[in-house]
């Protein structure tokens, strides 16, 4: 079966392909090495060290050393205690994408993690079981605390997932699919719940549906100007071009491509030059299209453009 063999950084292809497609993710060899890496060099650093949310309280309780005994419970208090958000539960695709997100940061190699984390989730994702997280009760403080912690209490092999669309006992369908909850070692509670990566599969999500809107509108601005038997020079590169701004020449050029061939669309010349007027003070076509129709590239160049900054920021 084709997989998507991640790296440290995923590019939107990659993200569609396994959001969308369910092409499922393998991790090589080499990222894996680079985890183990961290985990081994946080595990030998903190020896004799006092580290916020290993071995302290957290937040206004930072200041209360935890004792070796207690260090695993305090991962799973941070998560359950998190795990508390309300109303409706986020849209599958959502779901997925945040489980992506959240590998994904995982996969830089600098979270001090145990291997299980990765694995465990890189396995929800192959076999679509979605975590159970509501969409209200984080503020986003320190990035999304309470929904990630929901993802965080399925991991631990508590809660209810969704799985071959039902929710169930997430304890049931590990045991089903063969599963193992993550190990808590040192500081995998805290790893998983800090961070944004809810928002940002969700803007993804929407960066995805703003692009096919754009696209869209783009085609429909087309058949429009072909329905009123509009003039081609207002999406031609001689006018366009003048503007230097990217986002209104690829549109326009976008329109050209659409539009080439087109019966409907008319050449300036055909209508107007003193031969063809034959002295008339009544021209039967307008000689410019209404601003809704020859400003297209203008107005949505602007968009495209915000849409490849936020591309870019996403990835």
């Amino acid at each position: 079966m084709l997989k998507t063999s991640l790296k440290s950084t995923i590019n939107l292809e990659d993200f569609v392909e396994i959001v969308y497609r369910n092409i499922p993710v393998e991790i090589p060899k080499e990222i894996l090495f680079q985890l183990k890496k961290s985990y081994d060099f946080l595990t030998d650093f903190s020896k004799g060290k006092i580290i916020y949310g290993i071995n302290t309280g957290l937040g206004p309780m930072a200041q209360y050393k935890i004792q070796d005994e207690d260090q695993v419970q305090l991962q799973l208090n941070l998560i359950r205690s998190h795990a508390v958000g309300a109303g409706k539960v986020l849209d599958d695709a959502d779901l997925k994408a945040t489980m992506l997100v959240r590998l994904n940061s995982f996969l830089q190699g600098k979270s001090g993690i145990d291997l299980s984390c990765v694995n465990l989730l890189s396995q929800m994702i192959n076999k679509n079981i979605l975590p159970f997280i509501p969409e209200h009760g984080g503020v986003g403080a320190s990035g999304d605390l309470v929904q990630l912690a929901h993802l965080a209490l399925n991991m631990i092999g508590e809660g209810k997932v969704k799985y071959k669309g039902e929710w169930q006992p997430c304890s049931t369908v590990f045991e089903q699919e063969g599963l193992q909850p993550i190990n808590i070692k040192m500081r995998e509670g805290l790893a998983i719940i800090n961070g944004t990566s809810v928002m940002t599969g969700i803007g993804i999500n929407n960066l995805l549906e703003a692009k096919s809107l754009l696209n869209w509108s783009i085609c429909l601005s087309c058949i429009t100007n072909e329905i009123v038997e509009s003039f081609d020079d207002h999406f031609s590169d001689e006018l366009n071009l003048a503007k230097m701004h990217k986002g209104q020449i690829e549109v326009a050029r976008q329109m050209q491509n659409i539009l080439l061939g087109s019966e409907r669309i008319l050449k300036r010349g055909d209508y107007f030059n003193t031969e063809k007027l034959n002295g008339t003070n009544v021209f039967s076509k307008k000689v410019q299209e209404y601003y809704s129709l020859r400003c297209v590239p203008q107005i949505l160049g602007p968009v495209s453009d915000t849409i490849k900054i936020a591309k870019s920021t996403f990835e």
